[in-house]
């Protein structure tokens, strides 16, 4: 491994913590949901926001990134999204009240916004071409071990309060369980905020303000002086085209030779959410304990959600390029529908007590369908629809057109993680995930009739292809 390579990984591995931070942050809050609506007399749709209030701030975060970084940076906005998670983590652990509790997580949602952008643009930018994919891939991967480990951590919180531990007892992690859940987030965003003053400023953007001594300084620790020099010269080439060409705009993309490509994109930006991935992600303890197993056993079945969603997420990584998008997202969306259909006549098959209690579960038929429906999603809509959007779009009308899609994406997650506590409490779990199923159904057949493989064809091919009147 070359010097530079070594560079290289140190600083995407460094930058890629803000995907880590990022997917913590998403799902910790899983294991808060249960003690909070006692302790605050919440109301379902009041849980339901105090989940959802993240998303909001962070679609608002991530439409704003963009443009504060080419003003102010790359490495300036990833440290205002450091100290963001900071604040918020805090904050959230120490709210007295529902309505502090809110903003504090809408505080971090800004940070997860600018995180989503920033990091896989940073590293896009300073990684050479040839290993360009994997490291920046380890933002997504990041993600996902984000996520597990904040199952992992409410889960080792929860265990060690109802320990007789002299220093778990000292801390109180039994009396303030949810608000340590909350907070150890802190430490992480903490070394974050410091790794990245070791962490040098984007080439690419160095370029963009006229800093070209300093760009070919840092272009030559990832590549050596020659290739320093080419790299430079590419760069300024490209920036040099890129002022020359008029800017899409978001009436183009509305054209009717859009539909097809617009009809796919916003077709498979409602159905990665609208199948209820973001549901199992934030409610996972309290969907478990929907079964009767239990506290400590939903925590730890929530654990195992996080790990299947990790292996299979390397999984679809490594498969992306040799089987093709088409294939994962036919398989991906079959095993969704499965395992969506199997929790509804899971839950279906109990019986109600008369004060309401759901009785006659069978947990093993509940794990094995939240399991299934996790590894379905992770080999297919989760890693497969941002390379769609990234493929499918023209050259021209590409960076507005996944905004725009990505939007829409964001808007339906708001909603689904929104009401879904409501669902649970008047629909009972089973019509919940017939729901759910009935849209994967909907959307495996959607895929089968419309969607291309773009596997190994150009860009250039895709748009001709694809959009019509070319």
């Amino acid at each position: 491994m070359t010097p530079g390579i070594r560079f290289t990984i140190r600083v995407a591995l460094t930058v890629a913590l803000g995907g880590f931070l990022m997917g913590f942050d998403a799902s910790v809050i899983s294991g808060v949901v249960g003690f909070i609506e006692p302790e605050f007399e919440l109301s379902k749709f009041e849980l339901g926001f105090a989940v959802a209030s993240l998303t909001l701030t962070a679609t608002l975060a991530m439409m704003l990134a963009g443009p504060i970084s080419d003003r102010f940076g790359r490495r300036p906005v990833l440290k205002v999204a450091a100290l963001l998670f900071t604040l918020s983590a805090i904050a959230s652990a120490v709210a007295p009240d529902y309505a502090t509790l809110v903003a504090a997580r809408m505080l971090g949602g800004l940070g997860v916004g600018a995180a989503l952008i920033i990091a896989p643009m940073y590293i896009a930018e300073i990684a050479p071409a040839a290993v360009r994919g994997r490291m920046v891939s380890f933002n997504q991967l990041n993600i996902v071990i984000g996520i597990s480990a904040a199952y992992f951590s409410n889960y080792l919180i929860l265990s060690f309060g109802q320990s007789d531990l002299s220093w778990a007892q000292s801390l109180k992690l039994g009396e303030w369980n949810w608000r340590w859940m909350l907070g150890v987030e802190a430490l992480p965003a903490i070394f974050y905020f410091f790794a990245l003053m070791f962490v040098p400023e984007s080439p690419r953007w160095l370029v963009m303000r006229g800093r070209t001594r300093d760009a070919l300084d840092i272009l030559e620790q990832v590549g050596g002086r020659t290739q320093a020099e080419a790299d430079l010269n590419a760069v300024q080439e490209s920036l040099k085209t890129e002022a020359g060409q008029e800017k899409g705009s978001l009436k183009e993309l509305f054209q009717p030779a859009m539909k097809l490509v617009l009809t796919i994109g916003i077709s498979v930006a409602i159905l990665q959410q609208i199948t209820g991935i973001n549901s199992v992600f934030f409610y996972a303890p309290m969907i478990f304990e929907q079964s009767g197993i239990g506290t400590d056993a939903a925590f730890m079945q929530a654990v195992l959600v996080g790990l299947v969603n990790l292996v299979f997420t390397v999984t679809a990584i490594l498969l992306i390029d040799k089987l093709g998008r088409r294939p994962l997202m036919l398989a991906g969306l079959f095993i969704i529908a499965f395992c969506m259909l199997l929790l509804a006549y899971g839950f279906g098959s109990a019986s109600y007590t008369d004060s309401g209690e759901l009785v006659g579960v069978n947990p093993v038929l509940i794990l094995i369908g939240i399991l299934g429906f996790v590894a379905g999603f992770a080999i297919s809509l989760g890693p497969v629809m941002w390379v769609l959007f990234s493929e499918l779009f023209p050259n021209r009308i590409r960076g507005i057109a996944i905004s725009f899609v990505g939007l829409i994406n964001s808007a339906v997650s708001f909603l689904v993680q929104l009401v879904f506590p409501w669902e649970l409490e008047n629909l009972g779990p089973s019509t919940t995930f017939l729901i759910y199923g009935v849209f994967a159904v909907a959307g495996l057949i959607f895929v089968m009739r419309t969607l291309p493989e773009t596997k190994g064809r150009s860009l250039e091919e895709l748009e001709a292809e694809l959009v019509s009147g070319k």
